[in-house]
């Protein structure tokens, strides 16, 4: 893996991620590919949006259909038809989040798998030797994130685990695939910044700021934000962990943050919330049964492109059918990609901070908070 920065305005950074599937440009929105594939979204649409970059879960892919399985049939890439870089978490996320019965300890995380039940224990041994299986570019160290109101005690020990946890990763690594490191520490930023020297002493390939939008205010998030990653080593991407909303996008570049991903864009979606370069709407209110305009005039997704109008879109929403669904997750999606290109364009330009604003006003960045 390499990574190069071209052009810097204020924080903000315009750079090249090069692997072994391609070249990323930077700041990227990776699509969330939970299961090998975004809901609804074929590999192939997912290109045409603009995505170079999407990450897959490690846990749901080991447990279903299994890492041996995935191997045999060539890695993600062939698995899935995404042909460009291809980011793994550590599944230590969902071992706490979705498993019963999770014990942690220095070994890893044991738990019972939510399909059926069996016992299993994820190690930083184990996580690598699955990402590895499943042939991604970019692996992610297991780590341990807790929860928004955790105390001080809690919140060093997921610290001081996490970086254990990193060098085991690092032991255990396949020698073709990157690894990144996952910063922790909730919002105590002198934490933080210990975690940050600690995992940049290691032969990580990246760091990533992992423990934020679990319940923490956005406003602290961003506070915490500017006051850390500029410390981060400038010659490593750096990575924001399931953020955010437009407007966390925007302010996250402003402090330097290459990198992101989020369920935001097509959860939403299948809720039936659209977003805009103004904001956002609900297709499924009354106000659109009659509304013959696109989700945005002006906007070349494929949904807008080939005109389907919002009361089409409220009907077929309404009724139940996964049309809507999929051209709503088009639309929201390729917004995201278009943001973050609009970001890449305005820091090369050198008026970041004076584009993020006019953005930010359009968006009315406190409903989005």
């Amino acid at each position: 893996m390499q990574f190069d920065v071209h052009a810097t305005s204020g924080k903000a950074r315009a750079g090249t991620l090069v692997t072994a599937h391609g070249s990323v440009q930077t700041p990227a929105f990776m699509p969330v590919a939970t299961q090998a594939t975004v809901k609804g979204v074929e590999a192939e649409a997912l290109s045409g949006l603009g995505a170079r970059m999407a990450i897959m879960n490690t846990y749901h892919l080991w447990l279903r259909p299994g890492a041996e399985l995935i191997a045999e049939l060539g890695g993600l890439h062939a698995f899935s038809r995404f042909p460009h870089t291809i980011v793994t978490d550590s599944g230590g996320f969902q071992a706490f989040s979705l498993a019963s019965r999770t014990k942690v300890s220095d070994a890893g995380v044991e738990f019972s798998s939510h399909l059926d039940g069996k016992r299993c224990l994820l190690s930083p041994e184990e996580a690598m030797r699955v990402q590895g299986l499943l042939a991604s570019d970019i692996a992610m160290q297991l780590d341990i994130c807790p929860p928004a109101q955790s105390s001080h005690e809690e919140l060093v020990r997921a610290v001081e685990q996490t970086t254990r946890w990193a060098k085991r990763c690092l032991d255990a690594r396949r020698p073709t695939q990157a690894v990144f490191g996952i910063v922790q520490g909730g919002s105590e930023v002198n934490l933080r910044l210990r975690h940050v020297e600690e995992l940049a002493a290691l032969p990580l390939d990246g760091l990533a700021l992992g423990g934020f939008s679990v319940g923490e205010p956005p406003q602290v998030m961003h506070q915490t934000l500017s006051q850390v990653v500029f410390r981060m080593d400038a010659a490593r991407p750096r990575y924001l962990m399931g953020v955010g909303t437009q407007a966390d996008l925007i302010r996250a570049i402003g402090s330097g943050i290459d990198m992101f991903d989020c369920v935001l864009p097509t959860r939403n979606a299948r809720n039936g919330q659209v977003f805009l370069t103004t904001g956002k709407l609900v297709i499924r209110n009354s106000k659109f049964q009659n509304d013959a305009r696109v989700l945005e005039p002006g906007c070349p997704c494929p949904s807008c492109e080939q005109g389907y109008s919002r009361a089409f879109l409220r009907h077929a929403y309404i009724a139940g059918e996964m049309t809507a669904l999929r051209l709503i997750t088009l639309h929201n999606l390729h917004l995201y990609q278009r943001l973050v290109a609009e970001a890449r364009l305005s820091i090369i330009r050198g008026d970041y901070e004076r584009w993020a604003s006019a953005r930010l006003r359009q968006l009315g960045a406190d409903s989005e908070d």
